[in-house]
């Protein structure tokens, strides 16, 4: 057994917490990132893999982290992007058939520090009190890491989308029902995860392009439908995208997931503004307005859509239950929908599967009335 490395995490506002140091070693014993809390109660991994926590470090607030190891085929991304992984409590040990490794070896194997023995629950109400906020943590001194902190930007008016997205196209073959000639979905990379692709591909074959393609080059490709996917950062600084998506208005059906959604609403005219700690982890409750029913999502996002800045021509169709945050939207008069939650989230929930079927039916009956 490794020996145990104290450690510390210090936030911006020189909250302190100790802990014991996991994962990989931090350069110079400092991790730096905006601290945000998840209250999933499993998926850790899918969790750590998500692009979406670019720049951030991860407070999980279910009290057991490791439980069940860590396996490959459970990774949204070829690799981590959080900053960081802060618990409760790591497991001493892993126990599940599918397991490969355990979550502090895979962590090591990725370059990714972690920190445990965190008091969670007070670290989440500071949180929920304060607002997310940049944070530091490691084995260098109290003053170091208070610096440290002080001295990370955070997300806001941060592109991360870019710096995450495929360097090249490629695709993903259509695996579903042979007796249906597959459709052909464009889906833009903005931090797109693998279990997205995996529902994608159920209904297309998916051509994967980075986050600059032009919408020239999106609609030589002769796509059904595009998809805007999930990512990290500031939608506001993600410049130049929201141009791109207003250009395949009308052309082509478009339906957008996290980021997506919120570039989309941008293209359609509307504003974004950040939350005080966003809503990340797979119980939040949402209300689909059309039909009243109430789905229990997993999200993962800092930023939401300011309803009031939505024109006439856009109608919201979801709400979440807990603060009434535009959850979902879509145009009157153009193909294009999006919503801010996880519909294909792995483990689940799995209530808002219905919106890859719905994406279907938006590109089927767009080729109709063309034809």
């Amino acid at each position: 057994m490794s020996a145990i490395r104290e450690a510390q995490l210090v936030l911006a506002d020189g909250t302190v917490f100790e802990g014991e140091a996991f994962g990989a070693e931090s350069p110079d014993g400092v991790a730096t990132g905006e601290v945000v809390f998840n209250t999933a109660l499993t998926g850790y991994q899918e969790i750590i893999t998500d692009p979406s926590y670019a720049g951030q470090m991860i407070t999980f607030t279910y009290p057991h982290i490791g439980n069940y190891g860590v396996t490959s085929l459970d990774n949204e991304a070829a690799r981590p992007r959080a900053r960081g992984v802060i618990v409760r409590e790591l497991a001493r040990r892993h126990s599940n058939w599918r397991s490969e490794t355990d979550l502090d070896a895979y962590l090591r194997s990725m370059g990714v520090p972690g920190i445990g023995g965190i008091d969670t629950r007070r670290l989440t109400r500071h949180i929920r009190d304060a607002g997310s906020m940049p944070g530091a943590f490691g084995t260098a001194s109290a003053a170091t890491l208070h610096a440290a902190a002080q001295a990370e930007p955070g997300t806001s008016g941060a592109d991360l989308a870019r710096q995450v997205s495929c360097d090249s196209a490629y695709e993903v073959a259509y695996i579903g029902p042979a007796q249906r000639a597959p459709r052909r979905v464009v889906a833009f990379d903005f931090g797109i995860k693998t279990t997205i692709l995996r529902h994608l591909s159920g209904i297309a074959t998916v051509e994967v392009v980075p986050a600059g393609t032009s919408a020239a080059d999106v609609l030589a490709r002769q796509p059904d439908g595009v998809f805007l996917s999930n990512g990290p950062g500031d939608p506001a600084a993600v410049t130049g995208l929201p141009g791109t998506i207003e250009a395949m208005l009308g052309e082509v059906p478009i339906f957008g997931i996290c980021l997506g959604h919120q570039l989309l609403a941008t293209a359609l005219g509307a504003e974004t503004y950040k939350l005080p700690f966003g809503h990340h982890g797979g119980n939040h409750p949402v209300r689909r307005l059309d039909t009243g029913t109430v789905e229990i999502t997993s999200q993962n996002h800092n930023y939401a859509v300011d309803d009031g800045s939505l024109g006439r021509s856009v109608e919201v169709t979801h709400r979440n239950l807990n603060d009434g945050v535009v959850e979902g939207l879509r145009s009157l008069d153009l193909p294009a929908f999006s919503v801010q939650y996880h519909p294909e989230a792995g483990p689940g929930p799995h209530d808002a599967a219905y919106l890859f079927t719905m994406f279907d039916e938006l590109m089927t009956d767009f080729t109709k009335g063309r034809s």
